[in-house]
Order: C-alpha cells, then sequence, then structure tokens
C-alpha cells in the first residue's frame, strides 16, 4: 500500500534538511546510538536529538532500548522504508560529506568491534568446547537452511540469537525483516559486530527475555530458537511464548540436542538441560497449538577415544491457521 501525498510530503520534510539527510545516509548503514551520531555528524547531543525526534515523527527512524542505551535504527519496510531506499540509493556516493561521515562511522565500528571481540574472546574457549562435541559447524548450518527453505518466508525471528550467525545465514534479499533477540547486552554487541562485518543489512536487533519477548504477535513466518532451550528452566513456556508471535502458517524451528548424559555441561556450561527428547518437543509444540512438521537428527563423527558426542536435533512446528490469500500471493512472488 503506497503513501497517501500527506504523509508522503511528511517523509520528504523531515528528510529535506542537511544535518537529518546526513543521519539518514548514515543509519542505512546500520543501527546507531545518539552518542555515535554525535561524533559521527560533530554536532552536540540535543540538536541530534531534535533532529531524531523529528525524523521519528515522520516515520523515518525507529528507535528502541536495550538496557540503558537506545538505538535508531532507518525504517526498512513498507511504503516510506521503500522511499528512504529511493532517496538514499540516488545519493552521489563521492558525496565529501556523506564520505567523511562513513569514515567516522567506520571508526565507530571498528571500536564496537574491538568491544564485542573482548567479550567474546571470554566465551569462545567454553563454546569451542561444547561445538568439539558434535557434528561440524557447517554441517548443522546447511541443514537449517535446508530446512528454513523448505517455504519461503520474508519475516524470520532468531530467538536467543548470540552470534547473529542464524540471521547471517537465513536473511536473504527475499527477507524484508529479520530480527535477532537476545537478553545479553554482550552477546548483542557481538552479534551487532559480526553483522556489520558480514554487510548484513536491515537486521533489527533487541534486548528482551524469550519468555516475554517485546515484539508483536502473529509477525514472523519464520521463528528459528537455534541453542537455546538447553539453557532454559522452563522451555516448554518459551515455546509457548515464540508460538504466539508465528504469523498464520509460519513456522517455528527449534535446533538443539539429543538426550545425552554429559553432565560436565550443566556445571561448566550452565546447561539447565541434557538434550530433548523427540517426543518431549513434539509435546511442547502440540500443546503450543502448533503442528508438527519434520523432525531429524544430525549424528557427530566417530570419537576415536571412545567419548560420548551430541546428537543435533531438528524439529519444526507449523502454525494451523490458514494462510490469507493476500498472503499466499506475496509468498508466490516471493518464491
Amino acid at each position: 500500500m503506497g503513501l497517501t501525498a500527506e504523509a508522503m510530503l511528511d517523509v520528504l520534510r523531515a528528510v529535506g534538511e542537511e544535518t537529518r539527510l546526513r543521519i539518514v545516509l548514515v543509519l542505512r548503514h546500520g543501527e546507531l546510538t545518539v552518542t555515535d551520531l554525535t561524533e559521527i555528524l560533530g554536532q552536540s547531543q540535543p540538536r541530534i536529538s531534535r533532529h531524531l525526534k523529528l525524523l521519528a515523527e515522520a516515520g523515518v527512524v525507529d528507535r528502541h532500548r536495550e538496557g540503558t542505551r537506545v538505538y535508531f535504527e532507518l525504517t526498512g519496510h513498507g511504503a516510506i522504508g521503500d522511499l528512504l531506499a529511493d532517496i538514499t540509493s540516488s545519493t552521489d556516493p563521492h558525496d565529501s560529506v556523506a564520505a567523511a561521515d562513513l569514515d567516522r562511522l567506520a571508526l565507530v565500528h571498528s571500536r564496537r568491534a574491538a568491544s564485542a571481540q573482548e567479550y567474546f574472546a571470554d566465551v569462545a574457549r567454553r563454546w569451542d568446547q561444547v561445538r568439539s562435541l558434535h557434528a561440524a559447524d557447517e554441517v548443522v548450518e546447511a541443514a537449517v537452511v535446508e530446512v528454513a527453505a523448505e517455504r519461503p518466508y520474508r519475516t524470520v525471528l532468531d530467538l536467543g540469537t548470540g552470534t547473529g550467525r542464524m540471521l547471517h545465514l537465513l536473511s536473504d534479499d527475499r527477507v524484508g525483516r529479520a530480527v535477532g533477540l537476545d537478553n545479553s547486552h554482550s552477546m548483542l554487541a557481538v552479534a551487532r559486530s559480526n553483522l556489520e562485518r558480514a554487510e548484513v543489512r536491515r537486521i533489527e536487533l533487541r534486548q528482551g527475555d524469550v519468555y516475554s519477548p517485546p515484539l508483536e504477535r502473529d509477525a514472523f513466518e519464520l521463528i528459528v530458537v537455534h541453542q537455546v532451550l538447553h539453557f532454559l528452566d522452563d522451555p516448554a513456556r518459551a515455546i509457548r511464548e515464540a508460538a504466539q508471535l508465528l504469523a498464520p502458517g509460519g513456522r517455528l524451528l527449534i535446533v538443539d540436542f539429543a538426550p545425552h548424559s554429559l553432565e560436565f555441561l550443566r556445571a561448566e556450561h550452565a546447561h539447565r538441560r541434557l538434550g530433548f527428547r523427540d517426543e518431549t518437543i513434539v509435546g511442547w509444540l502440540e500443546q503450543s497449538g502448533l503442528d508438527v512438521g519434520s523432525c531429524r537428527t544430525i549424528e557427530p563423527q566417530p570419537d576415536h577415544h571412545d567419548r560420548e558426542r551430541l546428537t543435533v536435533s531438528l524439529w519444526t512446528g507449523v502454525d494451523r491457521r490458514p494462510v490469507t490469500p493476500s498472503t499466499a500471493t506475496q509468498e508466490v512472488a516471493a518464491s
């Protein structure tokens, strides 16, 4: 649905000022705080805040809170998103002011990356120990992509996004909206850094609890819960909450471990559950009002020392509400 003439004029008036246009051109490369924008544009925080307020009132930018920080991002969907894409793509890439802003943006990104990787270095050793116990990441990721590709999707949510790897894998030109949710500010910093480095655009990162996700219901055609449930005290509740976020006909993809007896994962890696039986996950999906789709496993490589290894399981649940005709038409076009 297109914009009314009045709404279009609101957007054009908001963007039609030098500082606000500079903000828009910088934000097309990813979300930023007021502090970031103050540094990049070389203007005072009150001035930047006033411009952001005007842009937000016109629907040009969205804002979200992450702990004590507030991030701003360019509206990337709907008619306003299309109009902004036309405006930003028409800008001369060699404009001296815009080029200088991007140079300062690169410095902000590099500091962000250094801080995020310092944190991740502290936890990477422990993650590598667990990863060595199951099939190679590329094998698991290929299976995730294969299952996700069984039906086209235009909106995707990664619950417990961690490093943002699933968003990187599952976001392509067909996806109009991709959101990553995590309760850890530090892990969101890692995800933000990784996605910026991979030049994955228009990703929304949100801080929030999987038991009470701060997201609208019926909004996502694909939801991924990758290696999250075994950390939770109440995984069934997390599945119920995820099911509420699915659009009609949408799919929930769960990736986790099959049952095992590696008790050290509780003490050393904070695992609450030592894997899940198929019937347990199937029961939770059905109790959440979902039809059960595929169930598959990825066996680990044999261990020469005869140690127990981890089997990775993938389960899908499907929202049983019929897809509306308009949605079906859009899905066909997307495929």
